[in-house]
């Protein structure tokens, strides 16, 4: 089978990488100019209609790696082949305002938040909500861009002037204890399966390690994560890989932060440490076949590699280290790769961990939450 992939990045990379096996082939519809995948059949989109045709004669089914997409070209695709997910996923996930509505209809819990559409309203919001704030545009922007921290309620006319967005999502900063997430996968046929959640670091805004699954996560925790992503997934009728990103505060509860209708960086852990990784079972799902287990092999950390390379003979030197490049130039605040860490326990994998971040000329210390409680013994 010939499958579309709108967008052409890494992400498209390691699903062409997942999907050969299968016998599919890949053609890519890059929409920034920019395309990177390197693999594949890769057309660049320069609104021609003509190029779009061209793009549907070769595929059977469509998918996307990349939710900032034009809604009105993915609508127009459905009219043409079958896209997965839909484009009704992309249009929630492109507005946060709607996906904030979303969680509320289905009583997903979120952080307190208010709509604005002037500075005089982001700084009322502030002050209502209590600062610290976080301020969003309510459309665009992605690893950190688009947002701005409002330590005081008088911070509100810098904030709008440096974000520039006629509208902004202003959330209530969260006492949590740790971001994790949860993946989940539902087939053409309503099937679910769900991945270990897994507990994930950031910097600036860019993620730089996911660990799964946790060590000291309680049951009723995942349960609860389980039954929140499984409700977008029904509620969307939804087709493939959904990414579901949460706080976790003090008292173990869970306030969902924002989803990604795609496979996603935190599930790269799955392509060494799964049964089956997120992208074959994307792939499976949108083709109609039965979907793969999902279970954990074994504790498995995903270190990013941003802005510049380490040297991959030091990396590779380390145990049971899986090194996935994306063939890009060095740029600061770029994904160039990542590394997946394998260990038959926890203890051995923090050890990995840390050796990593050593080789990695921008990766910060990692410190995850539940380390304290394990090096003494009581996990």
């Amino acid at each position: 089978m010939n499958i579309g992939v709108l967008g052409a990045g890494q992400l498209g990379r390691m699903l062409a990488l997942a999907g050969y096996p299968l016998a599919n082939r890949f053609t890519f519809l890059d929409t920034t100019g920019h395309p990177s995948a390197g693999i594949g059949d890769v057309m660049v989109y320069t609104d021609q209609h003509h190029l779009l045709d061209d793009f549907l004669a070769k595929v059977d089914l469509v998918t996307y790696e990349f939710e900032h997409l034009p809604v009105a070209l993915v609508q127009a695709i459905e009219e043409v082949k079958p896209v997965y997910p839909s484009s009704e996923a992309i249009r929630i996930c492109q507005n946060r305002a709607e996906e904030k509505a979303l969680f509320d209809r289905l009583g997903i819990p979120t952080p307190a938040y208010r709509i604005v559409e002037s500075a005089e309203a982001l700084e009322a919001a502030a002050r209502e909500l209590g600062t610290p704030v976080v301020a969003k545009s309510v459309t665009e922007g992605y690893d950190g861009k688009g947002q701005a921290v409002l330590r005081d309620p008088a911070e509100a006319a810098e904030a709008w002037r440096s974000i520039n967005h006629p509208k902004l999502i202003v959330e209530a900063f969260v006492d949590f204890v740790r971001e994790v997430s949860i993946i989940a996968v539902r087939g053409r046929d309503g099937e679910v399966a769900f991945y270990p959640m897994a507990e994930n670091l950031h910097v600036d805004g860019i993620l730089r390690y996911s660990l799964a699954p946790m060590p000291d996560l309680d049951d009723e925790v995942q349960q609860t994560a389980d039954g929140y992503i499984r409700a977008l997934l029904d509620e969307l009728d939804y087709v493939g890989v959904l990414t579901l990103e949460l706080f976790q505060t003090r008292d173990g509860k869970l306030l969902a932060n924002e989803m990604a209708p795609r496979v996603h960086n935190s599930g790269h852990w799955t392509m060494d440490g799964a049964v089956t990784s997120q992208f074959e079972n994307h792939l499976r799902a949108i083709q109609g076949l039965p979907l793969g287990d999902t279970s954990a092999r074994q504790p498995t950390c995903m270190v990013n590699v941003i802005g510049q390379e380490g040297n991959p003979a030091a990396i590779l030197a380390i145990g049971d280290a899986h090194l996935h490049r994306y063939d890009k130039s060095e740029r600061p605040g770029r994904k160039l790769g990542h590394v997946n860490l394998v260990a038959e326990t926890h203890g051995e994998l923090l050890e990995k961990v840390h050796a990593c971040a050593w080789l990695l000329p921008e990766a910060p210390e990692p410190r995850f939450s539940f380390e304290d409680a394990f090096r003494q013994g009581n996990l």
